[in-house]
Formats: structure tokens, C-alpha cells, sequence
């Protein structure tokens, strides 16, 4: 302690448990920031993944099929993961088969620019499908 005191620095107490007890002299308020700038920068090191999602109906026209294709080609451009659902409203429902069909073709429509993480998949009133953009050569 009379050491630290002499270098106007701090006694920190590494391992209590170690016999004897492991401490160290340093300036306690600089490793505190030095520890804090570690962290924010790890933070910013990573990488956020986000979801856009389309919606189409089971009856969904051709021009706003081209519409949303356009988009989404946008989405995947810009490194974003997509959602493609059709939504299922009231009797629609019986529709199942033109939701899927409608999915497959936005997935073959997209080939060159996504790859396809879950195929469609019926969850209550929406056929949900899962697109990741490829990897940049």
C-alpha cells in the first residue's frame, strides 16, 4: 500500500483467493476507460442482421410481383436477410397451393441474388420463406 502511495496509483486486488492474495499497482480510472474503449470497440466490430420482410397476397398481380422483386433485389444488395410471406386473409386460405407456387417463382426470381434458408412453410394464415443474400466475390 505504501508503494502505491508513493506512485500516486492505485493497489487493486487481482485473485482474493490466491494465498497470498495476487494485487497490482496501476491508475485504477485509466484501466477503467481502457477496459470501457476494449468494449466499444469489440461492439462495434459486430455485425447486426436484419430482416425486411415482403408480403404478398395468394392473388398478388404481376406488376406487383415485379414491384416487390424489385425491392427485395434492393434488400439483398444491401446485405439484409429477407422474409417473403403470403398472407392468408379469410377464405383465402384455400389458396394454399397459389401462395406456394407464388414463393417458389419469387425464389427462382431471385436465384442469382439470394439463396434460400427455409422453403415455404405454412404458419396459421402465412406461408412464410427465409432468403440470405449470397457473398460478394
Amino acid at each position: 500500500m505504501q508503494l502505491a502511495q508513493e506512485q500516486e496509483l492505485d493497489l487493486v486486488e487481482i485473485s482474493p483467493n490466491a494465498k497470498p492474495p495476487v494485487c497490482k499497482i496501476i491508475d485504477y480510472k485509466k484501466y477503467l476507460y481502457e477496459q470501457k474503449k476494449r468494449q466499444k470497440e469489440l461492439k462495434s466490430k459486430q455485425t447486426k442482421v436484419v430482416i425486411k420482410e415482403i408480403r404478398f397476397g395468394p392473388n398478388t398481380d404481376d406488376h406487383d410481383f415485379e414491384f416487390k422483386l424489385k425491392h427485395a433485389i434492393n434488400f439483398l444488395k444491401d446485405g439484409a436477410k429477407l422474409k417473403a410471406y403470403v398472407f392468408f386473409k379469410g377464405r383465402t386460405i384455400v389458396f394454399k397451393e397459389r401462395g406456394e407456387i407464388l414463393l417458389l417463382r419469387f425464389a427462382q426470381a431471385l436465384e442469382e441474388y439470394a439463396t434460400v434458408e427455409q422453403m415455404p412453410q405454412l404458419n396459421g394464415k402465412r406461408m412464410i420463406m427465409l432468403f440470405a443474400p449470397k457473398k460478394k466475390k
